[in-house]
């Protein structure tokens, strides 16, 4: 069976791994206060030019996205996203169980805009039971998104602007941020993205590392007491240092956005026999998840030598299915696909 369904079928690149077994008799001190996790988060900041950030390590998505938004609502508060959001899809409600409705937003393609947030916050404000309904607090958005689209430096601009203008925190859920960053003609960087959010998190269990996500808080804001939030969410780890490890070998160099890039490349050779052999796309995008729309017969005769993920139905005989690459993908089983693609 080869597997495109998800970025995190393999355990950890080879140089994390590697580091891990070198590092691994060295004591030091527990919770994130290591020197491995003080190297990683100047790492961060140096590559954001943002030397006032704090950075803090969790183990995974969920966990990030709800510490986060916990830590930066009041009660009453809710979050605006996509639809499609992680959050508001993939999460068992870890975000409502904190106490914040997720206000979701029509996104066909995954993303959500400045206006659509703007008219939100207006038709808050401009109802005459507003204080009956959950504020708008926090908007949410992907780089990339669930659909593999991603959002230009302008779109980001743009929203954090209107964010501001609204007194609405904006967070970016960066769990393939290196697929986005990577991508063809993208012109975000870590730079642009630390100057266009209040918060983002830099993920790792979809690149290459075994877990880990890094929390980078821009707004002063919301930098105090987030460690107090951290640990109630069961985000402080002992053992921090195993993600200020894996962090430091991510970013070393230029890995982290050259892994991204390639899975990309990758992706882009599944994309071009789908376009070949005439099957369209649900969403276009150019990042690491391919969405085409593909025959049940077809997908029916693939399923004991592919794994993909299912997405929707578009008509009685057809479904629209993700292909997923990734860090460890394979070459050779990207032409395996990409020639039975063109051969279905």
């Amino acid at each position: 069976m080869i597997r495109f369904n998800c970025d995190y079928c393999e355990g950890a690149h080879e140089r994390i791994l590697n580091k891990l077994v070198e590092t691994n008799m060295e004591q030091t001190p527990g919770y994130g206060n290591d020197r491995f996790c003080a190297e990683a988060a100047q790492m961060i900041r140096d590559l954001c030019k943002k030397p006032e950030a704090a950075v803090h390590f969790l183990t995974g998505g969920t966990q990030a996205n709800l510490t986060v938004i916990a830590a930066a609502l009041r009660p009453h508060q809710g979050v605006l996203c996509s639809e499609a959001g992680h959050i508001a899809v993939h999460e068992a409600g870890a975000v409502e169980a904190t106490g914040h409705k997720v206000l979701g937003l029509s996104a066909p393609d995954g993303k959500i805009t400045a206006q659509q947030v703007k008219q939100a916050y207006v038709d808050h404000i401009n109802d005459e039971s507003y204080d009956q309904i959950v504020k708008p607090g926090l908007v949410y958005i992907s780089q990339s998104t669930e659909l593999g689209t991603t959002y230009s430096k302008a779109e980001l601009e743009e929203m954090y602007r209107v964010c501001k203008e609204c007194g609405l925190y904006l967070y970016v859920d960066g769990a393939r941020l290196a697929y986005a960053l990577g991508a063809e003609g993208m012109d975000v960087d870590f730079e642009v993205l630390a100057a266009n959010c209040d918060v983002f998190y830099i993920g790792g269990t979809k690149v290459g590392a075994l877990f880990g996500e890094a929390v980078v808080i821009l707004n002063d804001a919301l930098k105090t007491d987030f460690r107090y939030i951290m640990r109630q969410e069961g985000g402080l780890v002992a053992k921090g240092r195993l993600l200020g490890i894996q962090f430091s070998e991510l970013l070393r160099d230029g890995f982290y956005i050259e892994t991204g890039r390639r899975a990309d490349r990758l992706a882009d050779e599944i994309r071009k026999a789908c376009e070949d052999r005439g099957y369209p796309f649900l969403v276009p995008n150019n990042t690491n998840q391919i969405f085409p729309v593909i025959p049940d017969a077809v997908l029916e005769s693939w399923k004991d030598k592919y794994a993909f993920a299912y997405q929707c139905r578009v008509d009685e005989s057809h479904s629209a299915v993700r292909f997923c690459t990734s860090w460890a993908t394979r070459p050779e089983d990207v032409k395996a696909l990409a020639d039975d693609i063109r051969n279905s």
